[in-house]
């Protein structure tokens, strides 16, 4: 249901409430917002959590890359040179646990340990490191490289819940900004009213038709109108302050908001496009693709590739090697299986208490994550659906206030007739005033909680939407 300013402060006496508006002075709702997701800082450091985990994927990819190692020893004593050693390998590290290497060994000296004596021209070799049972399926770099994968995805998730969230609360001082202006707009025309009432019974006085009394009545009206509009400027001005702080231009430049930009009084339907109201509440949406549930589920998947880890541990430590060996690698044909250094390395603990441990906590993390994810998602339903309903009521609430304000209208149009008539008293014109502004102060603060549900609407279902 549109709220429509024009009608509901519409038919004062004297003068009726009209209003023209320069465009260019005018901030639309949907260019405000378009401002904010373009430049506030928050909405900048939200996109920062994409970089990290961009980072973060980086550098678990890191641990697949090729190495170079270089190892070399020299000891010369007492012009004895007891040991020249030198090892170069390289090594390709694979998703599983496998490790392909190739190494060079060149290695002289009087007191060489004889394991380390090799051809003049060096001993050439290339093989596999392989972990036969704990780290073949799943490993630390594996696991990392996963939950960086993950983390990645729910970062983006995170991103559109910070991104909504800094929109949804510059939406609400946008809303508040626009009550603040309506009030004022209001309290200008009905003290225009009211100084032109003054005036009237104050030449009523100087002829004899009106009593000095009611002069000081109208008079005391005045000044009842001028209280209120000083402290609606007062409300303006703080409101439009709020609104400031949502307001950045590039290379983070503040913007202090002019005092001759307004609010746009006919938003509602730029409202609802920029949130999508429609679709929010005419079409349920799928909770699964609901930003936070979409977080929780990545953190989920990350935990359950932490416990495949942590399983992983209770098996035995069993890493198999084996190189050829030869003097002239560009031969192909020297690398045989009768020259090669090979090897086995077995470790497994008795009790396994610390891998039974980690396994424990990891899947009571998955347990904990499973209950969020439940209880999450009934809160959604909840509130959404609350919101839903309090749309609903809002709109009967606006049906109702119009109906009363045109009543007040009515009411005050007859009374003014009859004090004009000799009829009725300035008493009971200003008391039939003073409803009508009420009503209309009432609608206004009806419109305000009306866009503010609105906008609790889209910021339930956490909508990052392209402005």
């Amino acid at each position: 249901m549109r709220f429509i300013l024009t009608v509901v402060l519409i038919g004062f006496s004297v003068i009726g409430f009209s209003q023209t508006e320069d465009l260019s002075n005018v901030l639309r709702f949907d260019e405000y917002l378009g401002f904010v997701k373009k430049f506030h800082p928050i909405v900048k450091q939200a996109e920062l959590v994409i970089d990290e985990s961009q980072a973060k994927l980086l550098k678990s990819r890191g641990a697949f890359d090729p190495k170079i190692e270089v190892d070399y020893n020299r000891k010369k004593f007492k012009n004895t040179a007891y040991y020249d050693r030198l090892n170069g390998t390289f090594k390709i590290p694979t998703w599983y646990g496998v490790e392909l290497k190739a190494s060079f060994d060149d290695n002289s000296g009087q007191y060489l340990n004889p394991e380390a004596f090799v051809p003049d021209d060096g001993l050439y070799s290339a093989g596999v490191s392989v972990s036969l049972a704990q780290g073949l399926l799943i490993n630390n770099r594996m696991a990392d490289l996963k939950q960086a994968k993950l983390f990645r995805e729910q970062a983006k998730a995170d991103r559109d819940i910070y991104v909504n969230n800094i929109l949804f609360e510059a939406s609400l001082v946008y809303f508040e900004w626009l009550q603040a202006y309506n009030e004022l707009t209001l309290y200008k025309t009905i003290l225009v009213n009211a100084q032109l009432r003054y005036i009237g019974v104050q030449k009523g006085v100087e002829v004899g038709e009106n009593a000095e009394i009611d002069a000081t009545e109208a008079r005391i009206a005045v000044n009842n109108r001028k209280l209120g509009l000083e402290q609606s400027k007062v409300k303006l001005m703080k409101a439009a302050l709020e609104l400031s702080n949502f307001l950045w231009l590039e290379n983070n430049i503040p913007v202090e908001l002019q005092p001759n930009i307004i609010p746009d009084i006919n938003t509602e339907p730029i409202v609802d496009a920029t949130f999508n109201i429609n679709q929010l509440r005419d079409q349920d949406m799928l909770l699964d693709e609901h930003p936070k549930m979409m977080s929780l589920g990545y953190k989920l998947e990350s935990l359950e590739v932490d416990k495949r880890l942590k399983a992983n541990k209770l098996l035995p430590k069993i890493n198999a090697e084996y190189n050829f060996l030869t003097e002239t690698p560009d031969v192909a044909r020297t690398f045989n299986t009768a020259e090669y250094k090979g090897g086995l390395n077995v470790s497994f603990p008795l009790f396994l208490r610390k891998e039974r441990g980690d396994l424990k906590l990891a899947k009571i993390k998955m347990q904990d994550t499973e209950f969020e994810i439940n209880a999450t998602r009934v809160s959604l339903e909840n509130k959404i659906t609350a919101l839903k309903q309090e749309l609903e009521s809002y709109v009967t609430q606006n049906e109702i206030t119009t109906e009363m304000v045109s009543d007040y209208q009515r009411m005050l149009q007859a009374e003014e007739r009859k004090f004009q008539l000799g009829e009725s008293s300035l008493f009971l014109v200003n008391s039939r005033e003073s409803k009508l502004i009420d009503g209309q102060l009432k609608a206004i603060e009806i419109q305000n909680k009306f866009f503010s549900t609105k906008a609790k609407l889209f910021n339930s279902l956490a909508v990052n939407p392209e402005l």
